[in-house]
């Protein structure tokens, strides 16, 4: 309970996104000042870009002792032993009017990230994987409701570190195969990713799967951009996309989600079938300075493109900020299905390490048949 006050602590400037779910003139207004930056893009400073041969221009790396290495009773890590990595963006924990990026040395946004981010969410894939999670100039919350052009400029120049920091990683992990996640924020550069850098390269054949969660991506825009990365169909599937957002039966959506993509984080299918809570094995949540699974907490069902939760059944949420509004789980996207995600990413992993073995097995016999 502490941490989910210590959080909402930390977050105090964005209960007011509740008035923009109603959209009425005084609320919207106070938001807007509230949490908008006071000059355009071009006229602030721009926060210094960080150096990614710098370890300490990241939140996560195999070297660190970082805030993605512990697990909670039940699961073990495997980063020590890996033969896959994964390359994890952060949502947005920025939510300032100082600035529309994120200046690295912002303690209070980075301790938050660490604590809620990297070890209630990038922490999920140390079962699979090695976890780098750079650090970047991440947009201001603003940025999403801006509609000047500030917004997206901020965005642009977010994806100009993510995509320096994609390349320190490639460089680091050689011809290792990986995974690209994230959440939000770190969701939409995971697609502009796959889209710019991944789709149609040779990298594409070391993508084991992508985890841009917690973002509305059209299902006939993906099929369109992405149309060698499909979404995932099975639990098995390799080098396709799961994506989904968590709400509630009350919630009141920012947007129509109708053609949406939702996987369900608990069958790992797309096909509508309501999973029931005993079926979920494990989410996650926080006593005092621990992490503790607790079972049975959340059903799903995708529906008209939404991964709708119709109870949490757990006080250890009682406390949550609602940041977004009643029945918005968003921010619970990866806790609420924490060990379905750490067991589910091993999964892929395997599957895709033995189709590598079985297809490098098939090259080399027909090459030991011509010399014998």
């Amino acid at each position: 309970m502490k941490r989910w006050l210590a959080i909402a602590s930390l977050l105090v400037v964005a209960v007011l996104l509740a008035g923009f779910l109603f959209r009425d003139a005084i609320g919207f207004f106070a938001l807007r000042l509230a949490i908008s930056p006071k000059q355009d893009f071009n006229e602030m400073p721009t926060p210094a870009a960080p150096d990614y041969a710098d370890d300490g221009a990241w939140g996560a790396l195999p070297a660190l002792d970082d805030p993605t290495d512990p697990t909670p009773p039940g699961l073990e890590s495997g980063e020590d032993t890996a033969e896959v990595d994964v390359f994890f963006l952060q949502p947005t924990t920025y939510l300032s009017p100082a600035s529309w990026n994120q200046p690295l040395d912002d303690a209070d946004t980075n301790d938050l990230t660490d604590s809620l981010v990297l070890r209630g969410q990038a922490s999920a894939f140390n079962g699979c994987c090695r976890i780098f999670a750079p650090r970047y100039r991440q947009a201001t919350f603003f940025s999403f409701l801006d509609e000047s052009g500030n917004g997206d400029q901020a965005l642009d120049l977010a994806f100009s570190d993510v995509e320096a920091a994609f390349d320190s990683f490639l460089e680091r992990i050689g011809d290792r195969p990986f995974i690209l996640a994230g959440h939000s924020q770190g969701s939409l550069h995971t697609e502009r990713l796959l889209r710019e850098r991944v789709s149609g390269t040779p990298l594409l054949e070391r993508l084991v799967a992508a985890y841009p969660m917690g973002y509305w991506f059209n299902e006939e825009e993906l099929s369109r951009e992405l149309p060698d990365v499909p979404v995932c169909g099975t639990a098995n599937q390799t080098g396709c996309l799961v994506t989904w957002n968590s709400v509630g039966p009350r919630v009141r959506h920012f947007e129509d989600p109708a053609g949406n993509v939702c996987v369900n984080p608990l069958s790992w299918s797309t096909d509508g079938a309501r999973v029931a809570h005993e079926s979920n094995a494990g989410s996650l949540n926080f006593s005092g300075d621990g992490m503790q699974l607790e079972g049975a907490v959340a059903d799903a069902q995708c529906v008209d493109g939404a991964l709708i939760v119709q109870e949490i059944r757990s006080d250890a949420y009682a406390e949550m900020p609602p940041i977004m509004g009643r029945d918005n789980f968003h921010i619970l996207d990866v806790h609420l299905f924490y060990r379905s995600v750490h067991e589910n990413a091993r999964r892929r992993t395997s599957a895709y390490l033995a189709a590598r073995a079985e297809a490098t097995s098939a090259i080399e016999a027909p090459e030991a048949a011509t010399l014998d």
